[in-house]
């Protein structure tokens, strides 16, 4: 960065500096673990010739802490694929059920955003379309974040709720869905040629809450990419600029995935012989009555303390599922 004339392309060395960010965040953790593992060795050499309880405890402690990073870092290095590394845009609609599956969706949306602020990500809410009653008809999260597209992709699928509805008046237990879907960030190094002439864009007035913060104007833009059929909608600004700024946005993430997919596809045909499909669009249950447990069906990982996982406590279930990925890519 100090050569003469670095700073002379100013995209270029934006993207190298971006690079060798990326490049410090896997490289320091892993300086910082080796270093304290060798005072910890030396540590061990000491309590050998001397005995001392409360050395002897911390080391433990210090030993148990390394083990933990040390198996963060591990599931760090199976996020290998090419978008891994990229925030994510992940949208959450609900299933037929009407007001509990919206009611649903809305809790799920609640619960991505809660794990995101866990892991110190930022969320932005790009799209949110209420219920007539209560919760959503659709949410679309941005998580911006080193690695946070590797991670959220392993809750693309189908979400199954089981309780008794408060909706209910004779208070059944009720079963719902919703789907998740999750898409890489998409930044402006990427090229995804969008023809105006493609594009159908709707206005509409923006719902809300009631009262003095309803919009009166139709600010609200709907896109609808004719040749893909996908639809992107944005309401959250009071500026309809901003609005359809925020909606391409959206539409170059759909169209980008719709890239992946369509190459995934053909690489699936190729390998049809030897690629067991065996998943279902089911990928987990949260179960509230009769009693309380999550259960990821690919993995079989099932958590008991169910408001836990709806508190944003997703981690065991996105690694197991990264662990299983990296396993079956290993044995193909």
């Amino acid at each position: 960065m100090a050569v003469t004339g670095f700073w002379d392309n100013h995209d270029q060395a934006r993207e190298v500096i971006a690079e060798s960010n990326r490049l410090k965040g896997w490289v320091e953790p892993w300086k910082k673990l080796d270093e304290k593992s060798s005072d910890l060795v030396e540590l061990a050499t000491l309590l050998e010739t001397e005995s001392d309880d409360d050395l002897e405890a911390e080391w433990l402690a210090e030993v148990g802490n390394i083990e933990h990073h040390s198996e963060k870092l591990e599931i760090r290095t199976m996020l290998q694929g090419s978008d891994d590394h990229r925030g994510a845009l992940l949208t959450v609609h609900p299933g037929a059920g009407g007001l509990e599956s919206q009611d649903w969706a809305q809790m799920l949306t609640r619960m991505y955003a809660r794990w995101a602020e866990r892991r110190g990500y930022t969320v932005n809410v790009l799209d949110m379309q209420p219920g007539e009653e209560a919760g959503i008809k659709s949410a679309t999260l941005e998580v911006s974040g080193d690695d946070a597209y590797g991670y959220l992709k392993a809750e693309k699928g189908v979400h199954r709720l089981v309780r008794i509805s408060p909706f209910d008046a004779q208070s059944r237990r009720h079963t719902s869905f919703a789907s998740v879907f999750v898409y890489p960030q998409v930044d402006d190094e990427i090229e995804i040629e969008i023809d105006e002439s493609d594009l159908r864009v709707d206005t509409f007035r923006a719902s809300g809450a009631g009262g003095q913060h309803v919009n009166k104007t139709d600010s609200a833009i709907r896109i609808t990419h004719l040749p893909t059929g996908i639809v992107v909608s944005c309401q959250q600004e009071r500026s309809q600029h901003k609005n359809r700024g925020t909606a391409m946005k959206m539409l170059r993430a759909g169209l980008y995935e719709r890239a992946l997919e369509d190459q995934a596809e053909e690489k699936a045909a190729l390998e049809a012989t030897k690629t067991e499909i065996g998943w279902g669009n089911q990928i987990r249950s949260y179960v509230f009555q009769p009693y309380t447990m999550v259960n990821d069906h690919r993995t079989e990982v099932k958590i008991g303390d169910v408001n836990k996982v709806m508190d944003g406590d997703l981690d065991p279930f996105i690694e197991a599922y990264l662990k299983r990925s990296a396993q079956q890519g290993a044995e193909n």
